[in-house]
C-alpha cells in the first residue's frame, strides 16, 4: 500500500512536471512564433504576442495598458485593444460552471437565461438573465481551469523574473522586475476570487454612492455569488465611450461628467475607497444616470495621505516652492540622504512649468502628477503603493473627462472640493486663539526691537558681533572635517601625553616597572595607542 501510495505521487509529480514543461515549450513557440527576437517588439506585435500567450498575459497586458509611466503611449493605446471581447466561452460550458457552483439546475434559477454573453473577457464571461423572482441579472462566470493555468503561467513568470533581475541594481535605477511580477501576481489573484469583487461593490455602495439620481452601481446578489460565479443587478445602458449616443438620447453631457467627476473625488477626499480603474468600459449610462461597474481594482488611501495630497495641490496653487518641497518629502519614503537644496530647484522648474504659463483650468493633472512622480523617483524617493494607484486612477478618469467632455477640467474640480474641505474642516476658535496667541508674541517682539536694534550697534562698533550662517550642500565635506579636527585633537593629546610621561620618568615615583613609574608606563601605552587612532583615522584606513 506504501508502495502504491509512492508510485501515485511519483506519477503526480511526473505529470506535474511534464505539464509544466509542456506551458514553456508552449510559451517559447509563441515566442519563436512572433520572431520577436529579430525586429523586436511593435505595439502591435506586442498585443498579438499576449493574445497568443493566454489569459495571464492579457490580464498583465491590460493592467499595463495604463501604465503610461513604464510603457510609450503608443504600446499603451495598443494594449488598450486587450480590453475588448475575447473568443466567447461555449454557453454550455457557461451553464455547467453556474449549476456546479449552486448546486442547481438553470432552471431552478433562472425565469430567462440568455447564451448569448454580454461580453466575453480573459477571466470570465458575462449572461444576461431574469430570476425566478423577476429580477434582471448579469452573472459573471469565470472561465475553467483559467485560475490553474494563470497560477502556474506567474510561477514560470518568477522563475524567468529572479533568472533576470539578477542585473538589476539600485543605483541603475532599473526595474525590479521579480517585483514587478509579484505584484501583478497579487492583483490577479484577488481577481480570481470574485468573493472579494462581491465585497468590494458592497463597500463601494455602501460608502460611495449618496444619491442613485445622479450616480449608482449595481446590487450584489448574494446566493448567487461564489468564488467563480459573480450576479449583480442588470443595468440596462450603455458605455460612456458612445459620447453620440448620449447627446442622440438628449441627455447633458456636461451634468453626467460633473456627476461622475464630482462622486469620483468623494470617493478619493471624502471616503478614502476609490475605483481603481476608471476607463470608459467601467462607467455605463442608464436613463441619463452614470452607473460604475466591476470592482475588481479597488483602491484605499488613509485621511493623512489625503491631507498630505491636499498640501501638495495648495502649494501648487500658492506656487510654494519650500511647501511643496516638504509635502513632498512627506508623501514618499527617501532611500537615500536627499540634497534638499537640488530638489527645490527642480520642484521649482515643475511649477514654473505647470503654474505659470497657464489657468487653472488648463492643467493636465495627469502629465502633472507623472512629472511629480518622476521627480520623486530621480531623487531616490520611493512613493507607497496607495499613492501609485491613485495616480494611475486619477490619469485614467482625466482621460475619460478629455473624451467625454472636454469642457471639464479635472484640476479645477480638485481644487474647489479641497478649498470646500479646509473651510470645513477649519475650527475658528482653534484658529482665532492662536491668532491671538501670535500676535501677542509678536506685539512682545516689537516692543524690544529698539533695544535689540540698540544692543547690535553697540555691540558691532566694540567689535563684539558674531555672525552664524548655515552651509548647504557640504554635509560629506563637514562631517569630513569633523572628524579631521577631532583626530588632530587626539593626536595632539597623545603628544602632549607622551611628553608628561617622559617628564614623569626622571621622578621618583612608586610603583615603577622595569625601573620606570607605573603612572609613566600608562601614560607611554595610552600615548602610542592614541597616536596609531589618529593617524588611521586621518588616512581613512579605519
Amino acid at each position: 500500500m506504501k508502495r502504491d501510495r509512492s508510485d501515485r505521487q511519483g506519477r503526480a509529480a511526473t505529470g506535474k512536471r511534464i505539464r509544466s514543461r509542456t506551458r514553456t515549450a508552449q510559451i517559447v513557440g509563441v515566442f519563436a512564433k512572433h520572431n520577436f527576437y529579430t525586429n523586436g517588439f511593435t505595439p502591435e506585435e506586442l498585443r498579438t504576442t499576449l493574445e497568443d500567450l493566454g489569459p495571464t498575459y492579457v490580464k498583465i497586458g491590460q493592467i499595463m495598458s495604463s501604465r503610461t509611466d513604464m510603457l510609450p503611449d503608443s504600446y499603451c493605446r495598443e494594449l488598450e485593444k486587450l480590453r475588448s471581447d475575447v473568443q466567447p466561452l461555449d454557453a454550455a460550458v457557461a451553464r455547467a460552471v453556474i449549476e456546479q457552483e449552486t448546486g442547481k439546475k438553470i432552471e431552478e434559477i433562472y425565469a430567462e437565461f440568455r447564451d448569448e454573453p454580454l461580453g466575453s473577457a480573459s477571466i470570465a464571461q458575462a449572461h444576461y438573465g431574469v430570476l425566478l423572482d423577476g429580477t434582471r441579472v448579469v452573472t459573471k462566470v469565470q472561465r475553467p481551469q483559467v485560475a490553474d493555468m494563470m497560477r502556474k503561467d506567474f510561477v514560470l513568470l518568477k522563475k524567468l523574473a529572479g533568472a533576470v533581475n539578477v542585473a538589476v541594481s539600485e543605483d541603475s535605477g532599473a526595474v525590479d522586475l521579480k517585483s514587478v511580477v509579484e505584484e501583478l501576481e497579487k492583483v490577479t489573484e484577488d481577481e480570481l476570487d470574485f468573493r472579494i469583487e462581491a465585497e468590494n461593490t458592497r463597500r463601494f455602495r455602501e460608502l460611495c454612492i449618496e444619491d442613485e439620481t445622479r450616480v449608482s452601481c449595481p446590487v450584489i446578489v448574494d446566493e448567487l455569488t461564489t468564488e467563480r460565479i459573480l450576479t449583480m443587478t442588470f443595468v440596462d445602458g450603455y458605455s460612456i465611450a458612445k459620447k453620440e449616443r448620449v447627446e442622440a438620447d438628449g441627455y447633458d453631457r456636461v451634468e453626467i461628467g460633473k456627476a461622475i467627476v464630482e462622486n469620483y473625488l468623494h470617493q478619493v477626499l471624502d471616503v478614502g475607497v476609490f475605483h481603481g480603474d476608471p476607463h470608459q468600459g467601467n462607467i455605463m449610462i442608464s436613463g441619463g444616470v452614470p452607473y460604475w461597474i466591476d470592482f475588481g481594482m479597488i483602491g484605499h488611501i488613509s485621511g493623512k495621505s489625503v491631507s498630505t495630497l491636499q498640501d501638495v495641490v495648495f502649494a501648487l496653487v500658492q506656487k510654494d516652492v519650500e511647501q511643496l518641497t516638504n509635502a513632498a518629502l512627506t508623501l514618499g519614503r527617501p532611500r537615500e540622504k536627499i540634497n534638499k537644496a537640488r530638489l527645490m530647484d527642480d520642484v521649482e522648474g515643475m511649477i514654473d512649468r505647470y503654474m505659470s504659463a497657464k489657468k487653472l483650468t488648463d492643467i493636465d493633472v495627469g502629465a502633472l502628477l507623472t512629472d511629480m512622480t518622476a521627480l520623486l523617483a530621480a531623487h531616490r524617493i520611493a512613493v507607497p503603493g496607495e499613492y501609485t494607484m491613485l495616480i494611475r486612477s486619477l490619469v485614467t478618469i482625466e482621460g475619460v473627462l478629455e473624451t467625454f467632455c472636454p469642457e471639464l477640467n479635472l484640476f479645477d474640480f480638485l481644487t474647489k472640493k479641497m478649498l470646500r474641505r479646509a473651510r470645513e474642516e477649519l475650527d475658528w476658535r482653534e484658529q482665532l486663539t492662536s491668532a491671538v496667541e501670535s500676535l501677542a508674541v509678536t506685539g512682545l517682539k516689537t516692543v524690544k526691537l529698539p533695544s535689540l536694534a540698540f544692543s547690535v550697534l553697540r555691540n558691532l562698533s566694540k567689535g563684539r558681533m558674531k555672525i552664524g550662517f548655515e552651509l548647504t550642500g557640504y554635509d560629506d565635506l563637514l562631517a569630513k572635517l569633523g572628524a579631521t579636527v577631532r583626530s588632530v585633537v587626539v593626536a595632539v593629546f597623545a603628544c602632549v601625553l607622551f611628553i608628561g610621561s617622559c617628564m614623569l620618568c626622571s621622578a621618583d615615583l612608586q610603583p615603577k616597572t622595569y625601573g620606570i613609574p607605573l603612572a609613566a608606563l600608562i601614560g607611554f601605552v595610552v600615548a602610542v595607542a592614541m597616536g596609531i587612532y589618529s593617524v588611521i583615522s586621518m588616512t581613512g584606513k579605519r
